[in-house]
């Protein structure tokens, strides 16, 4: 099919366009088709990106269904994918008519909430296929523009405080990868990704300000886009706006930011960071290594103490994408097959903790865990649902989460022992936090009056937890479906990688990377 990355892309966009232009009023009826076409929409979405799983092939390690036009000033419309990215668009044109579905009970401004969503789609779709600088900028940026309205006009009592932090931690991290990006093409001719992937940026050191910076350009690049995607994942200690974000968001910002949107910044370090400045990548890794795993033990402790149960989960999201960290840079293909499984097993657990979370929302509106106590009696079908992915979470053996945790645990130790041993610590931490929140809420006795008339899950809400339940057991006991995908381009990438440090001379015999090179 000619131009089906383009087509996928933009579906999302052209319903918003429709909603826009064709639908009037505010009434009962126009809010629902508002919310019918939203979910036609993703759905058409999620048929067409079926045709780009099935014609992918994972033993091409190059990028396939490329587009290439030629764009305005001088600009090029570049778009493909690789086994590194395909599977972050499947995630993401899967889960939308979820959070469609989600926002059913919502009314107000409807048009307008499911105009963001759909937009943001394009958005995050784009960052995900972009083979061009300039492009994948583009898409990177603007995806802050409709976040920041979900969470600024549909958000919680303190939204526009969050939606601006939200906005000002993101958008400062991402200037110094624009002044980084145009240092690469005035170095290398170029915004061509591909082209990108395959030149040398130098790593000589060289003199900034008084200063001799080990690496050099690599090195100074390395730290410019590093301040852009450790903010997007988020990693400590930039982390803060990640809580407030989640707590003010309504259900569905809440699920679109945990599962996909933090998904980019690992990305990020996958299509950028190793591959292009692999030298710089290994000098700073003992830094990644120890942030990592300070974010993993740190933010499970402060899960331990919350009172909200959006922030513990968000709390939560901050460590497990420690473990994305910790495997991304430990450059072997246990480790980057895991980060790349924990992101994936991390948007249907925790997009579903979110869910869990917006369905006593919307019945007791409150989201205190002092609040609750004893559902099980009145919601046996919510329990159940809450307890399969509270497990999940915390990495049972069967369930996605435990091959995601495992093989990065794996990737790491094989890089540096000491890490791997204290971010296994977060594995028992997890447990805790995530057990303590589950019996607080759903067992003990029904104390509070208002609690006895809960009503269970609806057939809307079972239907939007099911496809979640299935991915997360299929992907447990069948993890196959996301290596046998992934396993060839991650082989390259890390090939690629250790033979650039070995050329350098970076690695020191007996390291990972100086075995590697050594061979």
């Amino acid at each position: 099919m000619e131009n089906l990355l383009s087509i996928v892309t933009f579906i999302p966009l052209l319903g918003a366009v429709i909603l826009a232009l064709f639908l009037r009023g505010d009434d009962r009826a126009a809010r629902g088709n508002a919310k019918w076409v939203a979910l036609i929409t993703t759905l058409t979405t999620f048929i067409f990106s079926l045709f780009i799983l099935t014609g992918f092939d994972p033993a091409d390690t190059g990028f396939q269904f490329v587009e290439e036009k030629a764009w305005i000033l001088g600009l090029t419309y570049k778009m493909g994918v690789d086994g590194i990215s395909v599977l972050f668009v499947m995630l993401t044109t899967f889960l939308m008519p979820l959070v469609i579905l989600s926002c059913w009970n919502v009314t107000d401004r409807v048009k307008e909430y499911m105009i963001a969503f759909l937009v943001l789609e394009t958005l995050m779709i784009g960052v995900f296929t972009a083979l061009d600088l300039v492009l994948f900028y583009l898409f990177f940026e603007a995806g802050l523009i409709p976040m920041f309205l979900i969470i600024g006009i549909w958000g919680g009592q303190n939204r526009i405080y969050a939606a601006f932090k939200f906005f000002l931690y993101t958008l400062l991290g991402s200037v110094l990868m624009l002044v980084a990006m145009i240092a690469m093409y005035m170095d290398a001719g170029t915004t061509d990704i591909p082209t990108l992937l395959n030149h040398q940026f130098s790593s000589a050191p060289v003199e900034v300000l008084g200063f001799t910076v080990m690496g050099g350009m690599q090195a100074l690049l390395w730290l410019a886009f590093f301040a852009s995607f450790a903010v997007k994942m988020p990693m400590w200690p930039v982390h803060t706006w990640l809580p407030d974000a989640h707590v003010q968001a309504p259900t569905g910002g809440s699920v679109v930011l945990a599962a996909i949107l933090l998904k980019m910044g690992g990305y990020g370090f996958l299509r950028f960071s190793l591959p292009m400045f692999p030298v710089a990548s290994d000098l700073f890794t003992p830094l990644i290594m120890w942030l990592s795993v300070i974010a993993i033990v740190y933010t499970s402790l402060v899960a331990l103490v919350q009172e909200d149960m959006k922030k513990l989960i968000a709390y939560s999201s901050v460590a497990h994408m420690g473990y994305v960290t910790l495997g991304t840079f430990a450059a072997n293909q246990q480790g980057v097959d895991g980060a790349i499984f924990q992101m994936l097993s991390h948007g249907f657990i925790s997009g579903a903790l979110f869910l869990c979370v917006g369905v006593i929302y919307d019945r007791m509106h409150t989201r205190e865990i002092a609040a609750y106590g004893g559902l099980v009696n009145r919601m046996p079908a919510y329990a159940l649902i809450f307890m399969f992915f509270t497990m999940a979470n915390v990495g049972l053996p069967g369930t996605s989460g435990f091959i995601g945790e495992f093989l990065t645990l794996v990737g790491t130790f094989h890089a540096n022992t000491w890490a791997a041993a204290v971010a296994t610590s977060g594995v028992i931490l997890s447990a805790a936090y995530a057990l303590w929140l589950y019996r607080r809420v759903v067992f003990g006795e029904l104390i509070r009056e208002a609690l006895r008339t809960i009503s269970d899950l609806t057939p809307r809400e079972k239907l939007i937890f099911a496809p979640l339940v299935a991915m997360t057991l299929l992907l447990g006991v069948y993890p196959g479906l996301v290596t046998d995908i992934t396993g060839p381009s991650v082989e390259k990438l890390v090939a690629d990688y250790h033979e650039a440090v070995g050329a350098d001379g970076g690695a020191e015999p007996g390291t990972q990377a100086g075995a590697a090179a050594e061979h």
